[in-house]
């Protein structure tokens, strides 16, 4: 089955840029919804974005001016990277995989159903 695994460093400051990768087994970026996901401390789920089989990417509106989803094909992987992070922005980090994604009618929100979950990866924003 597929694995996800996470990585990237647990510490960012203030203003620099978070990123991080998620590697791919058993799957493959080519095909399927792959979604980074956040957990601030004590809140819920936050939906970042997503990237879809064909290349297309697709991001929160909160997030979407500081978020940049792109794939590595060779590599089997794909990358999150947010821009000018703040405390704000501390929480565990997941990616994520659907199987099948569905727009509501006229555009706007996603619907995804994730079988597949990466464990997740800690990351600070602190100076």
């Amino acid at each position: 089955q597929v694995q996800l695994q996470e990585s990237g460093p647990g510490l960012v400051k203030p203003s620099q840029t978070l990123s991080l990768t998620c590697t791919i087994s058993g799957g493959s970026i080519t095909t399927d919804y792959w979604s980074w996901i956040r957990q601030p401390p004590g809140k819920g789920l936050e939906w970042i974005g997503f990237a879809a089989y064909r290349g297309d990417t697709y991001y929160s509106p909160s997030l979407k001016n500081r978020t940049s989803i792109s794939r590595d094909t060779s590599k089997n992987q794909f990358t999150l990277q947010l821009n000018s992070v703040t405390p704000e922005d501390t929480a565990t980090y997941y990616c994520a995989r659907a199987r099948a994604a569905r727009q509501q009618t006229g555009g706007g929100s996603w619907f995804l159903l994730y079988d597949a979950w990466g464990q997740g990866t800690q990351v600070t924003v602190s100076s």
